[in-house]
């Protein structure tokens, strides 16, 4: 559209409403995968390496620095070896055993994946909504990733306040 012209004298036919591109379903490609925390020995893979190499070129040369950033490079390393877990549980895994968690028909739901503990351990975080509308329930449930031992489970009434866009609780 002309920069001098305005809205009311465009035309229907020049006129075409359309979603933006990352709204457009028939690009959907699947569903959103989260990366395995296990790639994390890869990582840990070329920090022992370059530790391997540091240490190398520090005791032939006699590189005090060299030495030092190989031991700091090989204790990184190791690190993310002992914190690389393979994850077993899916967020669609997760998910199933959030709903079975809670004791109501859940609707809308939401994953996120985060890590406890020193060796960052891989735990689901699920919010889920029940499915009437408004939701009436809500609840989160805090799953480890690994096993699937529920960690924590906590639902209440929805306190969210619906009645401005005309659904009651």
């Amino acid at each position: 559209m002309a920069a001098d012209r305005r809205p009311e004298d465009v035309g229907d036919e020049e006129h075409l409403d359309a979603l933006p591109a990352d709204l457009d379903v028939s690009q959907f490609v699947g569903p959103t995968v989260f990366p395995d925390v296990g790639r994390r020995r890869i990582a840990g893979s070329i920090h022992l390496i370059l530790a391997a190499t540091c240490l190398t070129a520090g005791l032939q040369g006699d590189q005090r620095g060299l030495v030092g950033a190989a031991v700091l490079l090989g204790v990184l390393g190791l690190y993310h070896f002992a914190a690389g877990y393979h994850q077993r549980l899916s967020e669609t895994d997760a998910l199933v055993a959030a709903t079975r968690a809670v004791g109501f028909p859940v609707g809308h739901a939401s994953a996120q994946l985060a890590w406890r503990g020193l060796r960052s351990r891989p735990t689901w975080r699920i919010l889920l909504y029940s499915a009437d509308e408004p939701p009436s329930m809500r609840g989160l449930v805090e799953l480890d990733a690994l096993d699937g031992t529920v960690l924590g489970e906590y639902t209440e009434v929805n306190p969210e306040d619906w009645s401005e866009y005309g659904l009651t609780g």
